[in-house]
């Protein structure tokens, strides 16, 4: 593993710097994968913090550079950290419980909007509510059991079990870190997949449908 990363699961650690330099946590959401920056000062001195993702909503736990690695500290796929110094002169990080994202490297993003002139939908094809219809109405959709914009009667989908995100033309689907996992082509999926028009996929026991047409 490179020098300067330590990765757990659902844990971000940092070894401590010398006093000069001012030290950001480089954190990973281990559900969506968004990277922010945090300032390690913020940890108050306590061994760990809870930290929600501004992006997915998922909770996880961060763990204070100052205290040593977890005996059970494992690698994987999950949270991770990274030192990032800067002088004390530069812009500090801002105080704000959702932090500030990682800028994309490689790539500029689209940012998330409906496309003009197309009309999206989720149709459940089977599971306790089949044969409804959801319009999705805005960028980002949560589906699950509880809080979520589509809400479903299923009690093998977690309250906040899966996302889909427009961007324009571009749809995606991810997992909210949920209980039984979503699927899509009869495989988990670990990452952000993306969706076309007419893609099946399944929450809990509910499977679902996107939907594009032309909106007239």
């Amino acid at each position: 593993m490179a020098s300067g990363f330590y990765s757990t699961r659902h844990r971000a650690i940092v070894a401590p710097v010398f006093a000069e330099v001012r030290e950001r946590v480089i954190i990973q959401c281990p559900s969506c994968h968004s990277k922010y920056q945090y300032d390690e000062e913020r940890f108050e001195r306590k061994p760990s913090k809870k930290i929600k993702c501004a992006r997915c909503q998922q909770v996880f736990d961060i763990y204070n550079p100052a205290f040593a690695p977890p005996p059970e500290a494992e690698t994987g796929d999950a949270t991770y950290a990274s030192k990032l110094k800067e002088k004390t002169a530069s812009a500090p990080v801002p105080e704000s419980t959702e932090q500030s994202s990682m800028p994309q490297t490689g790539k500029t993003e689209v940012p998330l909007h409906l496309p003009p002139g197309k009309r999206l939908s989720l149709a459940i094809l089977d599971g306790p509510d089949a044969g409804s219809v959801f319009r999705i109405e805005k960028p980002r959709v949560t589906i699950g059991r509880a809080n979520a914009d589509l809400t479903l009667n299923d009690t093998e989908a977690s309250r906040q079990h899966a996302a889909v995100e427009v961007r324009d033309t571009s749809y995606s689907l991810s997992d909210l870190g949920s209980t039984n996992g979503t699927m899509y082509d009869g495989q988990k999926i670990t990452e952000v997949i993306e969706l076309s028009d007419k893609s099946e996929f399944q929450v809990g026991g509910t499977t679902l449908m996107l939907i594009v047409t032309d909106d007239h």
